[in-house]
């Protein structure tokens, strides 16, 4: 190109300043020209240095009248006379003999080095629709992924994209679901009905999630609120119960086996009853081992030995009389709010995924079946994916509900691993769990009403790896969310970020930041996104491809609040009546 309209003015280690005499005849006839572009700076005849455009600004000469532009790029890498791209900027000759617009075929070659075996498709270059950007995509699936976006940037879209390409045998052969590999959708909104019609679709209609697999810190979440004064007591009283009950119901297995977390049936009704039943117990004066029943005193040898007895059915008891019969020692009002909140979940049929009355005979691999389905051995079954519409799950139990389902997945990846290991005829189940609206139930704060939600994926965020199972965390405040978990992600996605904390909180994440390329996240459109991490050969800024079928987008907000704060049994007959 003319030395008269555009010319290298100075070269550093990171950055190139360029100054542009003519810009309409530097960038000639292309449409898209913007900070992002590509520049070929050339040394030699035998290679160029490939650069992007970080910022541009607009000098004057006030003797000459004349305006010139000064482009300042940031060097990516080296294109040889083999059409090979290098990843550096530092391998340039000084003085450079020219600069101009990179060709089409240049920047193809910064992607084209990926394996076509591995190459994972769902983007274009922004800049130029006509380039595709290909990511390495056994690196893409076999590491943690986030995907972050404001509401209304496009996130929905290109999960679906990502997921549908996935499944496609054809798209990407190293990662398809056929016979093999699981995804486990958690979808809080129902989005995603639509774009995966033919997935397993589960719901609290047909959910199985039976309440004895929690473990302690689940069922205390669950039961028992930590802002009470009495929540100790509460705590203590249920860990006693729950553990004696599993006892009683397990008897083939030593005491020493279970625990208060140990995964085996036993009756929440009968913990029910003894809770009850000690908050208005009566006790003789003289001997505090004597229960007065109504009908007839009973003495006992222990609160174990009262507790067992008091599992069976809820009695009535004598009253208390001055010098003869002593209330009990819970029988003093401190459990009355725990008994209550014991008899509301357990009766709140928005909770009948939980408490059903079959799910005593239900077994863990019914459980496990339904949620990442049996052993395939059909080769015409196209791909397995599980979409857990989480819609109806009230949002009190909206995080222990993720906590399990995750805790099991974990724990079957780690059994698997181990059998396979003795095993090798086994085949690999890689799962994939992808985490939507994930501030909702691992947000950055410390409240023990998250402690089961956060511990549990943030166990797969730092060792699911090394047992098959990756996670894709979804979210449009990335600032919200546990930093260990986002800090163990190495791929990103992110989409149009609006609010200053979201956008700074990404910047100090990201692992190979270009500061053109994240300074662009609140001016974003939508479907416009920057991908970032081990997968991709550099920081680019792409546009997602259009997902065919569509998820079904709603007022998130909205529901939230809704569900949260005004949700009752019968509000869709007060709707209907409303707006007639």
């Amino acid at each position: 190109m003319d030395k008269r309209i555009a010319k290298v003015e100075s070269v550093l280690p990171d950055k190139i300043k360029i100054r542009v005499y003519d810009i309409e005849k530097f960038k000639a006839d292309t449409d898209q020209f913007t900070v992002g572009s590509y520049l070929r700076i050339s040394d030699h005849e035998d290679g160029a240095l490939l650069s992007m455009i970080e910022n541009f600004s607009i000098e004057k000469d006030e003797k000459k009248g004349e305006e010139s532009y000064i482009l300042e790029a940031a060097p990516v890498g080296f294109v040889n006379s083999d059409g090979e791209f290098i990843r550096g900027g530092n391998n340039i000759a000084i003085p450079p003999t020219g600069v101009e617009r990179a060709q089409v075929d240049e920047i193809k070659a910064i992607y084209n080095h990926i394996e076509s075996s591995r190459q994972f498709l769902f983007s274009t270059l922004l800049q130029n629709k006509e380039i595709p950007v290909p990511i390495d995509g056994n690196k893409f699936f076999n590491k943690h992924i986030a995907v972050v976006g404001s509401t209304g940037s496009g996130k929905s879209h290109t999960v679906s994209k990502v997921l549908q390409k996935a499944i496609d045998e054809k798209s990407f052969k190293n990662f398809n679901l056929k016979n093999h590999s699981r995804i486990v959708l958690f979808d809080l909104h129902d989005e995603y009905r639509t774009a995966f019609p033919s997935a397993n679709h589960l719901n609290v209609e047909n959910l199985k999630l039976p309440y004895w697999l929690m473990n302690g810190e689940e069922l205390e979440e669950l039961f028992v609120e930590s802002g009470e004064n009495q929540s100790y007591n509460q705590s203590s009283l249920l860990r006693h119960a729950i553990t004696l009950n599993k006892k009683i119901k397990n008897q083939h297995l030593k005491d020493v086996e279970i625990s208060f977390d140990t995964p085996v049936k036993f009756s929440i009704q009968e913990v029910i009853n003894c809770i009850i039943n000690l908050s208005n117990e009566t006790r003789d004066s003289n001997n505090p081992l004597k229960v007065c029943f109504l009908e007839e005193d009973k003495e006992f040898d222990s609160l174990s030995d009262k507790m067992k007895h008091f599992f069976k059915e809820i009695y009535e008891f004598k009253e208390v009389k001055v010098r003869a019969i002593n209330k009990g020692v819970y029988n003093d009002g401190t459990l009355e709010k725990f008994k209550m909140r014991l008899q509301n979940k357990f009766n709140d049929k928005r909770l009948s995924f939980l408490f059903k009355d079959n799910h005593e005979n239900i077994q863990f691999e019914d459980v496990l079946k339904q949620l990442i389905g049996s052993e395939i051995e059909n080769e015409e079954e196209k791909y397995n994916i599980f979409v857990i519409d989480l819609s109806g799950v009230p949002f009190e139990v909206l995080s222990i509900t993720v906590s399990l389902i995750s805790r099991l997945l974990f724990d079957f990846s780690y059994i698997y691993k181990r059998m396979r290991d003795n095993d090798t005829s086994l085949r690999e189940i890689p799962l994939l769990l992808v985490y939507e609206e994930a501030h909702k139930y691992v947000p950055k704060m410390k409240s023990a009403k998250y402690n089961s939600s956060r511990n549990a994926i943030e166990r797969i965020a730092k060792e699911g790896r090394k047992y098959g199972i990756s996670a894709m965390i979804v979210s449009q405040r990335p600032s919200e969310i546990s930093e260990t978990i986002f800090s163990q992600c190495s791929n990103f996605i992110a989409m149009r970020l609006t609010n200053p904390e979201d956008q700074n909180y990404i910047k100090r994440l990201l692992p190979d930041v270009i500061e053109p390329v994240t300074s662009s996240l609140p001016t974003l459109r939508e479907g416009e996104a920057i991908i970032i991490g081990d997968s991709i050969t550099m920081p680019s800024l792409v546009k997602i491809d259009s997902c065919n079928p569509e998820p079904s987008s709603q007022s998130v907000e909205f529901l939230d609040e809704w569900k949260e704060e005004w949700y009752s049994p019968n509000m869709e007959e007060v709707i209907k009546k409303w707006i007639l």
